[in-house]
This record gives C-alpha cells, structure tokens and sequence, in this order.
C-alpha cells in the first residue's frame, strides 16, 4: 500500500497544469487608422474624434507610411525572417484613456494637399475583444478603422 501510494504521489506533479508565461508586452488603448492606398494621395492631415461611453478624446493624427511584412523564407535549419515594405497606405493612431467593448463613435476630418477640407466621415462600431495570448493571458481589445473615398470603417 505504501509504495502503491508512493508511487501515486510522484506522478500527480505530472497530471498539474503547468504555467504557462505570458508576454511582457504593453497594450495601448486606442484606435489604429488606416489610409487606404487609393486614397492616400488625397490626404495630407487627418483629425480623429472618438467617443465612448460618455467620454470624447479628439486630436490630431500623426501620419506615417504604411508598411507590410514581406516573407523572406526560411533557411533548412528552420530560421526564418521577414523584410517591411511600404505599401502605400498611411497609418495613424489615436490614444484613448481607456477602450471597452461598447458601442463607440469615431469621426475624422481632415485637409487635402490644395488645403480643401475633406469630408467628415463617422461610424458607429463595436471594438474587437481578443485573447491573443490564450486565456490566461486576459483578454485585449482593440479597435481599428479604414478611411477611403467611401467613407470610415471598421478593419
């Protein structure tokens, strides 16, 4: 009964869950915009008002070129990379004091390159609720818009 016992007790270590590490990585809330690349030529500023649950922050976007991340395959002995490369798009980002997952309202406006308004173009969405790192890791929630000719969008 003893070693029976014994033998119980050094396999239970086995059956526990083991802990899994989460990144070290920080979240910002905010909103990401895109600037299709159709109608990137077409904007030279861009100011973004977002409002959530009774709370409005409003600024003006810093526009950057934006980028994709272009496989460069892998060697045989498994090591891989990536290169970026501009895509023709601008992107910029609005930081929010905090992000929930209800409804949120989200507004740009902005000037062309001649200095002509651009039309004011809203959306109502919803921000996306995730768990990029498992469970155990909590659960992210992000918002992201594209603006082109049509109009603001959800990504």
């Amino acid at each position: 009964m003893a070693l029976t016992l014994a033998g119980t007790a050094a396999l239970l270590p086995g059956c526990l869950a083991e802990p899994v590490a989460c990144p070290a990585i920080g979240h910002v809330a905010g909103i990401s915009l895109t600037v299709a690349v159709d109608y990137a030529d077409d904007v030279a500023s861009l100011r973004l008002k977002a409002c959530q649950d009774g709370i409005c922050t409003e600024k003006d976007l810093l526009l950057n070129p934006g980028a994709t991340a272009v496989d460069q395959g892998c060697t045989p002995d498994g090591v891989c990379s990536a290169t970026s490369s501009p895509d023709g798009t601008l992107q910029g980002f609005l930081e929010l004091p905090a992000l929930s997952e209800s409804f949120l309202e989200a507004t740009a406006t902005g000037t062309s390159p001649s200095g002509a308004a651009l039309p004011a173009r809203t959306v109502t969405f919803t921000p996306k609720g995730d768990y990029p790192y498992g469970e155990q890791c909590g659960r992210m929630i992000s918002a992201a818009l594209i603006l082109d000719e049509e109009g603001l969008r959800q990504h």
